[in-house]
């Protein structure tokens, strides 16, 4: 008797947690015709229809759902052999996925491979880029093993610890007035042109909540899709800005043209933290990744 490979069950339980052919195949690091194609495949071999394709993206049947709870569980136990075998007990060996947001991973990430190599030789680091609701769908498919995100950040099904808080700086460019301001506070950044990154980044959602702006206060505003952008927008006088302080202590490059100040009070922009998901067999190593990260940048 045929029976379904661990690939087909990974494209299934992807869909599941993502509820859409797209998502589910960017987690699973395939095209969508790869991902449509596979589950086609396990609905033929199963003999019944598992997934409905939707205007808004993908719903399981009742056959599809109980499918996905008996395949998460085998993928939990090929996950769990794979790496019992492969460490052998030892902590930090063998291949290990570890993803970060952009406005952490090129701040973070060289620090943390140096030090995990010297500490760790036979750990295989794999580096992911991406955001972090992508992230965390890579953690539900176990194509990512953990991930550096920007907390806070609820996701069902997904563990977190904190590491250390993050403050956000001010900046303009140096002929703005508030940038020779004495005592500064985020209160002077009202009736500022606030610039910030595009959607989907987490850090934009930090920076409105400090400014206790909505999202819709800035609709149609011209958005960055990286720090450097947004340092060059705040350099061409288009608006002030609020940057991470991990960022600037870290290589973030920054002109004469741009003033960087702390506020009087310190502003805590958020958290940066390490996240796995909940029952992974390899937690034990994601929170030993957390506590190098933690002491490489503390």
């Amino acid at each position: 008797m045929a029976i379904p490979t661990l690939r087909q069950l990974q494209f299934l339980t992807a869909l599941g947690d993502t509820g859409s052919f797209s998502r589910a195949a960017e987690a699973c690091h395939v095209t969508q015709p790869t991902l449509s194609a596979g589950i086609k495949e396990l609905e033929d071999l199963l003999g019944v229809r598992l997934a409905d394709r939707e205007a808004r993206g993908a719903r399981l049947t009742h056959a599809g759902e109980l499918a996905v709870a008996r395949a998460s569980a085998l993928l939990a136990d090929a996950h769990a052999l794979v790496q019992v075998v492969q460490s052998a007990g030892a902590m930090l060996t063998g291949p290990f996925h570890l993803g970060a947001i952009p406005t952490i991973a090129p701040f973070v990430l060289p620090q943390t491979v140096r030090a995990l190599s010297e500490v760790y030789p036979d750990l295989k680091l794999y580096l992911h880029e991406d955001k972090t609701t992508r992230l965390i769908d890579q953690l539900r498919t176990r194509t990512l093993d953990a991930a550096l995100i920007g907390l806070p950040w609820d996701a069902p099904g997904i563990e977190t610890v904190p590491l250390f808080d993050d403050e956000f700086l001010f900046a303009s460019s140096t002929s703005h007035p508030l940038a020779k301001k004495n005592g500064l506070s985020p209160e002077d950044l009202n009736g500022e042109d606030i610039l910030l990154l595009e959607d989907g980044h987490c850090l934009r959602e930090h920076a409105l909540s400090i400014c206790r702006l909505k999202t819709g206060d800035h609709a149609g505003q011209v958005a960055a899709t990286s720090l450097g952008t947004l340092v060059n927008m705040v350099a061409g006088g288009l608006g002030v800005s609020l940057l991470p302080r991990l960022a600037m202590d870290h290589g973030l490059a920054v002109s004469h043209d741009v003033a960087v100040r702390e506020f009087t009070t310190p502003v805590i922009g958020r958290q940066v933290g390490i996240a796995w998901k909940t029952g992974s067999p390899r937690e034990a190593d994601a929170r030993k990744i957390g506590e190098v990260v933690k002491a490489a940048l503390t």
